[in-house]
């Protein structure tokens, strides 16, 4: 009897023991047992296995008082209560706790991002840039910028949140299991207006609209597949559990003094997680959006981006991989990164597909449609070409480009990229002999190129015609567009008899993230007004004229000499004014490569693209 309460009590401090601490690995027959001697009677074995439960017990006992040394103003109910609390909390800390890179892919991931001579100057640019909303109440649907350079992720992430606020509000309050994927199924192209009321957006329709986009980028860059989550080891634990502004503080004192100068610093704070569920990635983003949101929140996307495209397939991706994709001296975001964020592939390029330049050598562009376009200042001065995928998103909302700058325009009616009949056949015209043209947007193709044009549009020239454009060997796309606006609709041309092309006139909005002076929001004081800093938001009226030809309508002649007085052509002359003397601004010409011969006008100071 006594035997049997011996090794009851064994039994019970064993299973005492075992509650704070983790089981040993299973073994399928233990080293101990495995040399007893054969002959042992039962009251020897029974002996020997109590001595070893003993012996085990002891041991476990030991190890969980080292894991909690107590405190000598503890009693001992405290110090046992908050060794319990400390270990659930390690179990769950040790849940989301990410994994490091690779010695080798930190290093290729730094020098891919920054290059072997990064000053420290684009790298403190880089490390000081969160993903804030304006705290402006008439731009606080945008994301503010305080640093250059990171501007290329904040304006593509800024287009994304534009999409989800503006044309699909109805989502931003369900919750994350009924996330889809991809929205852009999820309403048709049918004409839809958004509201004007930007100050109506709530801080949680802005947060969920924010974590949906950041999301849907991020699968993008995994090509529909997966989603890479990347955060700091310093942070990405202590905010889990806190609430409010708390969160601010914990990451505002973790980040102090931390600074990354090299691909080990990197490595040493730095965790990634990898998701193939939407739902898991979004409610992972909604945890950790107030990283995203502090200093190193703009780096972290980009980083997260990178990898969920993954290193080897970014190099494959570019053009010329030996070359950083923050681009010296001043640290911008390069094309690589914009096309990266916008349609999932780190090509360098933005005209459609690729270009062969022959002997195997070709150039890479963007192969497929997109949700939200971009637009570059440089072709209006003929540096590039935009193609048509990046030029007609699905929805309205184009990145704007300049020489140093990234901003964002976008239109509330779908309408505004509606074609009529006209227009249509423009830009079929257009896109053939895009298509042809291996001169890197030169706008010229060859004889046999152009022959080939004309098979594809239909398009039919009288021989004297057709010899004069093919004299020279190759066909200049300005004087192939003028002999097809003086041909005839029936022959394939674009002229119309009738005069009226289909004036269009809409509103665009630009937003442009770096505050800035804005004497539109001018404050009242007692030496005078005092310019607002803040991102500046401005409303541009858009007319694009029914005359094809930009000399008649500048020069206001909507009719030929000799017919002036016809009642019909005065009638045509009064639909080409404009409402208002034209306006000039960078953005105009931005404006110009989507909407040809377009006029702006806005009210107060000129949008800035800077």
């Amino acid at each position: 009897m006594a035997d049997q309460q011996e090794e009851e009590d064994l039994r019970m401090a064993l299973r005492m023991s075992m509650q704070n601490s983790p089981p040993e690995p299973k073994r399928s027959k233990p080293r101990d047992t495995a040399i007893l001697p054969a002959a042992k009677t039962p009251e020897e074995s029974r002996q020997l296995q109590r001595e070893l439960m003993a012996a085990a017990a002891e041991k476990r006992m030991l190890a969980a008082a080292k894991a909690a040394p107590p405190s000598s103003s503890q009693s001992k109910n405290e110090r046992s209560g908050d060794f319990e609390m400390k270990e659930a909390e390690k179990k769950a800390k040790e849940v989301n706790l990410g994994n490091e890179l690779s010695d080798k892919e930190a290093h290729q991931l730094f020098a891919m991002v920054f290059g072997t001579g990064v000053s420290k100057d684009i790298l403190a640019q880089w490390s000081n840039q969160g993903i804030r909303f304006s705290p402006d109440p008439e731009t606080s649907m945008g994301l503010v910028q305080h640093e250059g350079g990171p501007c290329g992720v904040l304006a593509t992430i800024q287009a994304f949140v534009l999409k989800h606020l503006l044309f699909f509000p109805d989502e931003l309050g369900k919750v994350a299991a009924n996330m889809p994927q991809n929205l852009n199924s999820r309403r048709s192209k049918s004409q839809y207006v958004a509201s004007n009321n930007f100050s109506a957006f709530t801080e949680d329709a802005k947060a969920r609209a924010l974590v949906k986009s950041m999301s849907e980028m991020l699968f993008l860059c995994g090509n529909n597949k997966r989603a890479v989550i990347a955060t700091l080891s310093v942070i990405s634990h202590g905010i889990e559990g806190s609430e409010g502004s708390s969160k601010d503080v914990i990451i505002a004192q973790a980040l102090e003094g931390l600074s990354i100068e090299s691909a080990s610093d990197l490595q040493k704070v730095l965790r990634v997680d990898r998701y193939t569920s939407p739902t898991s990635a979004f409610k992972r983003l909604e945890a950790m959006i107030p990283i995203f949101q502090s200093r190193m929140g703009a780096l972290l996307f980009l980083i997260s981006a990178l990898l969920s495209r993954g290193l080897d397939c970014v190099q494959a991706d570019r053009d010329d991989p030996s070359q950083p994709l923050v681009t010296a001296p001043f640290g911008h975001a390069s094309q690589e990164i914009v096309n990266l964020l916008l349609c999932g592939q780190a090509v360098p390029n933005v005209f459609d597909g690729r270009m062969d330049l022959g002997g195997g050598m070709f150039l890479k562009g963007i192969f497929t449609s997109v949700e939200v376009g971009f637009l570059t200042l440089l072709e209006s001065l003929n540096f590039c070409k935009v193609g048509q995928n990046l030029k007609c998103p699905k929805w309205p909302i184009w990145v704007v480009g300049s020489e140093s700058h990234y901003t964002v325009l976008f239109a509330l009616d779908t309408a505004v990229q509606d074609e009529n009949e006209l227009e249509e056949r423009e830009s079929q015209i257009r896109k053939a002999f895009d298509a042809q043209d291996q001169s890197g947007g030169g706008g010229f193709i060859s004889v046999e190129a152009f022959h080939q044009v004309l098979r594809e549009t239909s398009i039919r020239l009288r021989s004297e015609k057709l010899d004069s454009l093919c004299n020279s060997g190759f066909i200049v796309w300005s004087e192939f567009w003028q002999v097809i606006l003086d041909l005839d609709k029936n022959l394939g041309g674009l002229k119309d008899s009738t005069g009226q092309m289909g004036r269009k006139i809409f509103d665009l909005y630009h937003f442009n993230g770096i505050a800035k002076s804005d004497l539109n929001g001018s404050q009242a004081t007692t030496e005078g007004e005092t310019p607002v800093q803040r991102p500046r938001l401005t409303k541009l009226r858009v007319s694009v004229p029914p005359r094809w030809t930009p000399e008649e309508f500048m020069a206001d002649a909507a009719v030929a000499p000799g017919n002036a007085g016809s009642e019909s052509s005065q009638k045509d002359a009064e639909v080409a004014k404009p409402e208002q003397p034209p306006q000039h601004a960078p953005l105009a010409d931005c404006i110009r490569t989507r909407w040809p011969r377009a006029v702006c006008n806005w009210i107060g100071d000129p949008p800035s693209i800077v």
